[in-house]
C-alpha cells in the first residue's frame, strides 16, 4: 500500500525541479517587475503564463532580494512596495523584509537514505519551539532537537512529524499561520538547520514527515495575492477566502503548490507531509487537488526510488480520502481518525462535552477501535446531521494502516482551554489503560512529543502577533472558550510565558512515575513490532469485546489467514492462522480478569501493574485489580 519504486499507481507530471540560481516569479496581472538584488535594482523580462524571470544574471546563496510590481490592482505608485519571494526559502529578518537566497542541494543530507514506509510506523508529533528549551531557554531549534533523537529511538519510534515550519511572523507559534510556504521559521535555524536535523534522523533510521498547511494562509505578511489570483471568494473557508484551486488563474497556483510538495520531498529529502485540513481545501475542477498531489508524489517517489507518503487531516470521516485516485478516491496514504481519539478519551477520562457528546461509552470503543469511525452515515450531535461513510474492513483500496490514531495530538491538547495533557486528569494507571489500544491496536499510531513519560508540561495555543492583531486573538479566544463553558482560566496567548511554559521538561523524563510510564510506553512499543500478528494491517482480523462499561477485550489475529499475493495485508502472511494475542484494557476500581476461555491458555506479555511498579512481567497475576492493562498471547487451541 506504500508508494515506492514500481508502485504501479496513476502517474501525472513530475513538479518540475527549480532552478534555485534563477530569479523568477509569476505575477500575471503586473505590467512591469523589478528585482532587488544586494540593493541593485533589474528590470525582469515577461514570459509565458504571467511569469517574470532574470536571464543572464546567477542568484547566489545568502543573496538578499525583493521584488516590486508595477500595473497591478493594488500598486501604489506613491510608495516603495518591496515584496519577499513568494517562494523564498528562507525569511532572515521576518516575513515583511527581503528573502535569501537558500540552494538546497549545499545542505546537509544523508546520502543513501533509503526512505521508510510510514505505513503503520510508530509516528511522534513535534513542535521544534517547544520539543526543547534551546539556546538560553529561548526555544527550541531543530539542531538543539538532535540532541534528543537518540532518546526517541530507544522509546521505539519510527518517524517524526513536525508541527509547521512555515515562515510565520514573530518567533513563537504553532505554524498554522505560516506565510511563507516554501521558507523554514527563521528562528527553527531555517533550512540549514532543518537539513541538518533530517540528515541526523535518517541516520538513525528516523523518517520526518512534515505538517504542511495549503488550505489557507496567515493573517499577517501574506503577500500572495499582490502577486496573483492565489484566492478567491467563490469559496470560503474559516479563515476568508479560500485558495483559489478551480478558478481563473488556478493552474498556476496549484503549481505553487506542487512545487512546494517537490521541494520538501525531493529537494529537503523529507519522507512525508501531513496535509492540514484538507476538507477545507475546495475544488470543483475535474480532478481534485488531492488526487493530482497523489498522482505527482507517486512519480517523486519513482524519481527518487523512494516510499513517499501523504497523509491527509479530514473531518469528513470518508475512506474515499484513502481510497486510490485511480478508484476514485483522493489518493492519500493514511488520513487523520479524531474518532479513535474522541472515542478512548471520553471513555478514559468521562468527559462528554462538546464533540464527545456522542462518545464514551464502551460500545462506542468497540467500533472506533475495530472500524475508525464512529460517524460512519449516522447522526453527530455536534454537528448535527448525518455525518461520514463506513469503512470497508473488506476494501483492496485501504486497510488498517491507513488510518492514523493517537491518544493525545497538537489539536486535542492544545485546542483545550488551558492546554491540559489527558494524563493531567488520570492516574499513571489510567493512563497506561488509555494508550494500550492506541499502540497495539491495527492502525498507524502517533505519539505526541512528552506524552511518553506523562510531561507535567502542558501544550497551550501562544502566538507572537503585533499588539493590534494579538489583543484580538486574546479576546477572540477567552470568548470562545467562555461560550463554551470552560472553568479554567485561559492562558493568554501572546503572553511568553505561555509558550515557555509549554516547553518539555527533559529532565522529569527519567524519573519517578514518568521513568514509569515511559517503560510502559517502550514496552508495548517493542511488542508492536516483535510480534508479528500486532503489525496486520487487516481490519478483518481484529475483533472487540466489551466486558463490561469498565472493560474492553481487544483481539488481534485469529480467524481465517489472508489470501497471499495483491490482496494481503502489511505483515499477514507472517502470522500463524491461530496466533491470537488479546489486550484487557480496565479503567475501573475493581477487579477486571480475561475470559475463562481465554485464561485457560494465555501467556503473559506485559503488564502495565507490572510495570508501573517496577515488577518483572513474570510475576504479575493474569487479572487486573483497578485500571491498566494486560497483554497476552493464546497458545492454540486443543486440537480433537
Amino acid at each position: 500500500m506504500s508508494r515506492g519504486t514500481g508502485a504501479g499507481r496513476p502517474q501525472s507530471a513530475v513538479p518540475a525541479p527549480r532552478r534555485y540560481d534563477r530569479c523568477a516569479v509569476w505575477a500575471p496581472a503586473a505590467s512591469a517587475v523589478d528585482v532587488r538584488l544586494d540593493g541593485q535594482v533589474h528590470a525582469l523580462e515577461p514570459g509565458d503564463d504571467g511569469w517574470w524571470a532574470l536571464p543572464g544574471v546567477t542568484l547566489r546563496p545568502g543573496s538578499r532580494c525583493s521584488f516590486r510590481l508595477h500595473g497591478t490592482a493594488q500598486d501604489d505608485p506613491a510608495e516603495e512596495t518591496w515584496l519577499p519571494d513568494p517562494r523564498s526559502l528562507l525569511q532572515e529578518r521576518g516575513v515583511h523584509e527581503e528573502s535569501t537566497v537558500v540552494d538546497p542541494a549545499l545542505l546537509e543530507r544523508e546520502e543513501g537514505w533509503a526512505g521508510i514506509d510510514l505505513r503503520g510506523a510508530v509516528i511522534y508529533e513535534m513542535h521544534v519551539g517547544t520539543f526543547t528549551a534551546g539556546p538560553e531557554g529561548r526555544g527550541g531549534t531543530f539542531d538543539s532537537a538532535i540532541e534528543r533523537l537518540d532518546e526517541l529511538v530507544d522509546l521505539g519510534v519510527q518517524a517524526l512529524e513536525i508541527m509547521p515550519v512555515a515562515s510565520f511572523p514573530g518567533r513563537r507559534g504553532w505554524g498554522y499561520d505560516g506565510v511563507g510556504l516554501y521558507a523554514v521559521h527563521e528562528a527553527y535555524g531555517g533550512p540549514a538547520a532543518m537539513a541538518r536535523f533530517v540528515a541526523a534522523a535518517h541516520r538513525r533510521g528516523l523518517g520526518v514527515i512534515l505538517d504542511v498547511v495549503h488550505n489557507h494562509l496567515g493573517p499577517a505578511g501574506n503577500y500572495l495575492s499582490r502577486f496573483g489570483p492565489y484566492f478567491t471568494d467563490t469559496h470560503h473557508t474559516p479563515w476568508g477566502w479560500a485558495v483559489n484551486l478551480d478558478g481563473p488563474g488556478s493552474d498556476q497556483v496549484r503549481a505553487f503548490l506542487l512545487g512546494s510538495v517537490r521541494q520538501w520531498l525531493v529537494d529537503m529529502q523529507l519522507d512525508g507531509l501531513r496535509l492540514d485540513a484538507v476538507h477545507e481545501l475546495h475544488d470543483d475542477s475535474p480532478r481534485h487537488l488531492l488526487a493530482e498531489l497523489s498522482e505527482a508524489v507517486a512519480a517523486l517517489s519513482e524519481e527518487t526510488g523512494r516510499p513517499l507518503a501523504l497523509i491527509a487531516e479530514s473531518d469528513r470521516n470518508d475512506p474515499r480520502t484513502v481510497t486510490p485516485a485511480a478508484a476514485g478516491g483522493l489518493g492519500m496514504d493514511m488520513q487523520w481518525a479524531d474518532d479513535i481519539h474522541h472515542g478512548v478519551h471520553a471513555w478514559a477520562t468521562g468527559e462528554r462535552q462538546g464533540y464527545y457528546a456522542d462518545f464514551g461509552s464502551g460500545e462506542v470503543l468497540r467500533r472506533v477501535l475495530t472500524r475508525a469511525f464512529e460517524h460512519a452515515g449516522t447522526y453527530s450531535s455536534f454537528r448535527e446531521q448525518v455525518w461520514g461513510a463506513p469503512v470497508d474492513p473488506a476494501s483492496p483500496h485501504y486497510d488498517a494502516h491507513s488510518f492514523v490514531a493517537f491518544l493525545q495530538d497538537h489539536d486535542q491538547v492544545g485546542n483545550r482551554a488551558a492546554g491540559d495533557r489527558i494524563h493531567a486528569s488520570l492516574s499513571p494507571a489510567e493512563h497506561a489503560a488509555a494508550i494500550a489500544p492506541i499502540l497495539l491496536g491495527p492502525f498507524t499510531p502517533m505519539l505526541f512529543q512528552g506524552e511518553e513519560w506523562a510531561a507535567s508540561t502542558p501544550f497551550a495555543y501562544f502566538t507572537d502577533h503585533e499588539p493590534e492583531l494579538g489583543r484580538l486573538v486574546t479576546q477572540g479566544r477567552t470568548e470562545e472558550f467562555g461560550r463554551m463553558g470552560w472553568a479554567e482560566d485561559v492562558p493568554d496567548p501572546q503572553a511568553l510565558s505561555t509558550f515557555t511554559g509549554s516547553i518539555l521538561r527533559w529532565d522529569e523524563a527519567g524519573t519517578g512515575e514518568h521513568a514509569r510510564i515511559r517503560d510502559w510506553y517502550r514496552t508495548l512499543i517493542a511488542l508492536r513490532r516483535s510480534e508479528p500478528i500486532l503489525q496486520v494491517a487487516d481490519l478483518r482480523r481484529t475483533r472487540c469485546e466489551v466486558l463490561g462499561e469498565d472493560t474492553v477485550l481487544l483481539r488481534r489475529g485469529g480467524g481465517r489467514r489472508p489470501v497471499s499475493g495483491e490482496g494481503a495485508r502489511a505483515g499477514a502472511g507472517a502470522a500463524s492462522e491461530a496466533a491470537m494475542i488479546e489486550v484487557l484494557v480496565h479503567r475501573g476500581a475493581g477487579r477486571a480478569e480475561l475470559p475463562a476461555s481465554s485464561a485457560a491458555r494465555a501467556r503473559l506479555l506485559a503488564s502495565s501493574a507490572a510495570v508501573l511498579s517496577g515488577r518483572a512481567a513474570d510475576d504479575a497475576p493474569l487479572r487486573l485489580e483497578g485500571p491498566g492493562a494486560l497483554v497476552v498471547r493464546l497458545t492454540p487451541p486443543a486440537r480433537g
